[in-house]
């Protein structure tokens, strides 16, 4: 069966969890950022005690622009036997954020494990978490200029992109069967004239010999 999220001929998904149907017992809920705490710490007081996972997506040429996706899990918080708890539920829940101004509020102290998560996608995408305890890089250096999982970051990175590309011939920079041009091609003329000559001296016929060993 065809994925849901496969975009049109042609076409870019701009917004694939928006045709995604609900996964089974994955509910999918879609806020706004002032509303995203609210509705975190509902969903914690309705069992949603254990949150998977906080991950980042940029769909560039959409309003608003990203998206923070929270992934809560409905578990009990005392011991309870696995008949009691039955098929955990499961909440995906995606907060769109605009691409002017990415700011959500933290979930950190709702769920410690969303503090080092919302540093990667600071670190990543450039989406600040208001309130974050010590929001920094913890992938990239301190002082590495902008955030590499970005649709519009530079394929060579800032500070490479500044600098010029190389004039000379690299796999990198020229297609598969390209053929050679300007000095490189003129280097190659030079090598095969000079292993012609090689050849051509190395086939030269030996001179004749008289049959009594003597030169004619």
């Amino acid at each position: 069966m065809p994925s849901s999220q496969a975009p049109p001929a042609g076409a870019t998904a701009v917004d694939p969890t928006a045709v995604r149907p609900d996964i089974a017992d994955a509910r999918v809920l879609r806020v706004t950022p002032a509303e995203i705490r609210e509705r975190l710490e509902g969903l914690k007081r309705d069992g949603f005690s254990m949150l998977l996972d906080v991950g980042g997506v940029d769909y560039l040429e959409r309003e608003p622009r990203y998206d923070v996706v929270y992934h809560l899990l409905r578990l009990p918080t005392q011991p309870a036997a696995a008949a009691e708890i039955g098929q955990p539920e499961r909440v995906r829940v995606l907060c769109g954020v605009p691409g002017d101004a990415p700011t959500v509020p933290t979930v950190s102290d709702l769920w410690p494990s969303a503090d080092w998560a919302e540093r990667e996608i600071f670190d990543l995408y450039g989406i600040a978490f208001a309130g974050h305890p010590d929001l920094r890089r913890i992938q990239m250096p301190d002082d590495w200029e902008g955030h590499p999982l970005r649709k519009d970051y530079p394929l060579r990175g800032v500070a490479r992109e500044r600098t010029p590309r190389p004039s000379f011939a690299l796999k990198s920079n020229v297609a598969a069967g390209t053929p050679a041009s300007g000095r490189t091609a003129a280097g190659l003329q030079k090598q095969i004239a000079e292993v012609r000559a090689r050849a051509d001296g190395q086939a030269a016929p030996n001179p004749p010999q008289a049959k009594d060993g003597k030169q004619p």
